[in-house]
């Protein structure tokens, strides 16, 4: 066990209060009534919201949203489009691109359920996403048609490049996406650009990999990798909020240890820390990697993002 210096009275500084509602509330004024609420992971959220509050401020700050794909599959995706402007980059992986194209092609999505049998499912040829419902022809097929109505278009334009990173492509796609609650739409009309690093492992993945077959054509991942160097060493200060784990939280952090770490950081998961796994690692492990500045503005919140990130966004007013 490593000794800690205990102070007693920094220790007893911040009285639990009794949250008071009142009739027509509004979020804001909400969570300003829990600040102190000592509520388990809802203080770990309001203390998240301050954070989040100083990083947007920092004009010196280069800030950074981390997600993964499943939340896209939700009501979420519009409003996480809607955020995009208060951000300078995204990190994702390629199911928030599958997702994304999907539903900006008219894919249907449908409220299901956990408890279901998912054999019965495949013989409707029904996906099951957790308590998302997409049927098959929704999704693959749906991707698949508007993958190639999008490349074709960029194929034969006079600015084709033969060769793109990841977030030039995606670029690319935005520009020609006319969804404005598309994720990808919103970073290219802002201008801000979208890193997936495991951008093969998916349906767009799969379709690259199906049109170099036959056109001249290369995805140069290294690049982004370049750009990521880039924004590490060229930024004093960096921030994050990052939904979930995986490629998408790891590629993030990864790159802001070579700065120093983040000066930023708010992590939303449902993962547990003891299997070691990444996903689960709160952000106190990042600092003993250099990942996080040990003096850094950093909260792990524990919960569900469907709920935590309409309330945070709310309250901070990114719409």
């Amino acid at each position: 066990m490593v000794e800690e210096n205990y102070n007693k009275k920094e220790m007893l500084a911040r009285e639990v209060k009794d949250i008071r509602l009142t009739k027509d509330m509004t979020v804001k004024e909400l969570m300003a009534e829990m600040d102190n609420v000592g509520g388990f992971s809802a203080q770990h959220m309001i203390d998240g919201i301050k954070i989040m509050e100083k990083m947007k401020a920092d004009k010196e700050s280069f800030n950074f949203f981390s997600f993964t794909a499943n939340i896209v599959s939700t009501g979420l995706r519009g409003m996480m489009a809607d955020s995009v402007k208060y951000f300078d980059a995204l990190m994702t992986t390629c199911g928030t691109v599958d997702h994304d194209l999907a539903k900006a092609y008219g894919g249907k999505y449908s409220v299901g359920s956990f408890e279901v049998d998912d054999n019965k499912l495949h013989e409707m040829s029904i996906y099951r996403l957790g308590n998302i419902f997409i049927e098959s022809k929704e999704y693959g097929l749906t991707v698949e048609d508007y993958f190639k109505e999008i490349m074709a278009d960029i194929y034969k334009s006079k600015d084709y490049k033969k060769e793109y990173s990841p977030s030039e492509l995606l670029f690319e796609f935005g520009k020609r996406m006319k969804d404005d609650s598309s994720i990808i739409r919103q970073a290219y009309l802002h201008n801000v650009p979208i890193f997936c690093p495991g951008i093969v492992d998916g349906a767009f993945g799969t379709q690259l990999t199906i049109f170099s077959q036959d056109h001249d054509f290369k995805l140069n991942l290294l690049k982004d990798e370049l750009k990521l160097s880039d924004i590490s060493f060229d930024n004093k200060k960096t921030g994050a909020l990052m939904v979930g784990g995986g490629i998408s939280k790891h590629h993030t952090i990864w790159w802001n240890q070579f700065k120093g770490g983040l000066d930023y950081a708010v992590y939303i998961t449902t993962a547990s820390q003891y299997d070691g796994g990444l996903s689960g690692a709160r952000l106190t492990e990042a600092v003993s990697w250099g990942k996080v500045k040990e003096k850094a503005r950093y909260v792990t919140i524990d919960g569900d993002a469907t709920i935590i990130l309409p309330i945070m966004f709310s309250a901070l007013n990114l719409f």
